[in-house]
């Protein structure tokens, strides 16, 4: 998941296993990074929406500096599986620890919440739940389920954990038929003992291959933050791995860090050097980019499905 926040506070209960670390100073932001505070009134209904219903949001959860736009779109990434993640990703600021008990009617409320928005398109997200046998696979799948029943024309996007070591875990979700399946590389390989020690960089690889070769024409997406000490060298090998897992859609966005215990930020991308990857990966074959400081996983996710599904059929035209 891409952390976002940005926010000044020292480390907290959020983040035991970050107390030992020394301290990174924060870097004051550019101005092509600065945006307006949340408030409007669509950003205040949404919130009561999720609070009425009980449910967690990452745009909450990871201090994402969209909010305040994309809530006032009536537009959130429902985070499932509760608040707290079993693992410890420096860059991340969802908080770690023992996890919560699984609430057996949050996929409904989450389908409830989606009618309720009206939405077009739907994100969902979780935490990852290295606990579970199936690392919250089944969850997954019922609120997609869920979903198609409360508002079957609403299309939906998964972003998913690794499910690591959970046998059967990926051939869940994909069979529940999510539009889109997306699971996010983060960073570079080099810095995968760094900043996602619990993870391993070519199992998320062959994760979203293992997608494409049970549904074909699912759409599958990936994101990584830039800013974290990767190399330009190192990016462009992302790029190709990812199309070689035959990888539809790359989103790219700064890393920016949430505490003083967080990974430092080695450096701001400027938005020349964004829309340079950006460039880049188009010419590598993916059907959609997404590349600018603000960038998310999910940043106007709706808006970017429409297109993805547009460039598919262009590029179908043109192959026919």
């Amino acid at each position: 998941m891409n952390s976002a926040s940005g926010m000044r506070e020292p480390s907290s209960p959020r983040h035991p296993e970050k107390a030992h670390r020394p301290d990174n100073p924060i870097p004051r932001k550019p101005d092509w990074l600065r945006v307006k505070a949340p408030g409007s009134p669509e950003y205040q209904a949404t919130r009561r929406l999720m609070r009425a219903l009980s449910l967690n949001t990452v745009c909450e959860e990871a201090g994402c500096p969209n909010i305040g736009e994309c809530w006032k779109q009536k537009h959130a990434t429902v985070m499932i599986l509760g608040r707290v993640c079993t693992r410890a990703c420096t860059f991340c600021n969802v908080a770690t620890g023992r996890p919560d008990l699984l609430d057996p009617r949050e996929p409904q409320r989450v389908g409830e919440a989606v009618a309720a928005l009206g939405l077009s398109h739907v994100v969902v997200t979780s935490v990852d739940r290295d606990d579970l046998d199936d690392g919250g696979a089944g969850h997954f799948a019922r609120t997609i389920r869920a979903i198609r029943t409360a508002a079957p024309g609403t299309t939906i996007e998964v972003l998913t954990p690794d499910f690591l070591h959970k046998a059967d875990a990926l051939e869940a979700v994909v069979a529940a038929g999510p539009d889109v399946f997306n699971h996010n590389l983060e960073t570079v390989p080099r810095l995968y003992a760094e900043v996602r020690p619990g993870a391993r960089y070519f199992h998320s690889l062959r994760l979203l291959d293992q997608v494409k070769r049970l549904n074909p024409a699912m759409f599958t997406k990936s994101g990584m933050m830039v800013g974290l000490g990767e190399d330009k060298t190192e990016v462009l090998q992302v790029m190709d791995d990812l199309r070689a897992a035959e990888v539809d859609f790359l989103t790219i966005g700064q890393y920016l860090q949430p505490t003083i215990k967080h990974h430092a930020i080695a450096r701001f991308v400027t938005p020349e050097e964004f829309r340079s990857y950006r460039s880049f990966a188009l010419g590598k074959g993916f059907l959609l980019v997404s590349a600018s400081p603000l960038t998310r996983s999910s940043y106007h996710a709706g808006e970017d499905f429409a297109r993805l599904r547009a460039a598919r059929a262009a590029k179908l035209a043109t192959a026919g």
